[in-house]
């Protein structure tokens, strides 16, 4: 049976994180190897990845912007499951070489991230994810008002926004954070905002 490229995403704050960290674990406490990739897009961590929940790893590749991952010096023969935190940083030629070593190696890629950023609008990784990942999995979290959220919020300091960067890291800045909204409230609190 050929590997496949999964992509399980989820808005803010549902454990995406911790969840790669539980798949690591599981592949290990098994004897197999695993590599954690993420995007030098991500500071947070610098070289590791944290979860809420506080459990953190250091990551084997911090993969930069234009950085072919087929040019990585990885003997893959030796790989169980390949892992992606923060996936959407990536660029869409990275995710196509993911999908390639999926089906060439043989090996399976888990790839965790968001579709889209505060202004709904999809990043570039997780769109070509979407349009390839032989596998789609939607974590669960709760916006404040209990309705499941599948969106991203960006407060500044306190308000929420709509527009600034498509990337701010949260923890980054003390004035930005960021908040899952279901779509009902993230209509009346952030899209209602657009110009």
């Amino acid at each position: 049976m050929m590997a496949k490229l999964y992509f399980r995403y989820g808005a803010m704050n549902c454990g995406k994180t911790t969840a790669l960290l539980q798949v690591a674990y599981n592949y290990e406490e098994k004897g197999k190897k695993v590599i954690i990739i993420k995007s030098i897009i991500d500071t947070k961590g610098d070289d590791s990845i944290v979860s809420r929940l506080g459990v953190s790893r250091k990551v084997d590749v911090l993969l930069g912007i234009d950085e072919k991952i087929m040019d990585l010096k990885i003997d893959l023969s030796k790989i169980s499951c390949i892992l992606v935190d923060e996936v959407h940083f990536l660029s869409e030629t990275q995710i196509d070489e993911l999908w390639i070593i999926s089906k060439t190696k043989n090996i399976p890629v888990i790839c965790y991230g968001i579709r889209t950023d505060f202004q709904s609008v999809a990043f570039p990784g997780s769109k070509r994810l979407l349009e390839i990942a032989d596998s789609l999995d939607e974590l669960i979290t709760i916006c404040n008002c209990g309705k499941r959220a599948r969106f991203q919020s960006r407060k500044v300091n306190n308000k929420y926004v709509f527009e600034g960067e498509k990337v701010v890291i949260d923890g980054s800045r003390d004035d930005v954070v960021y908040e899952p909204l279901c779509g009902e409230c993230y209509i009346k609190n952030v899209f209602s905002l657009k110009k």
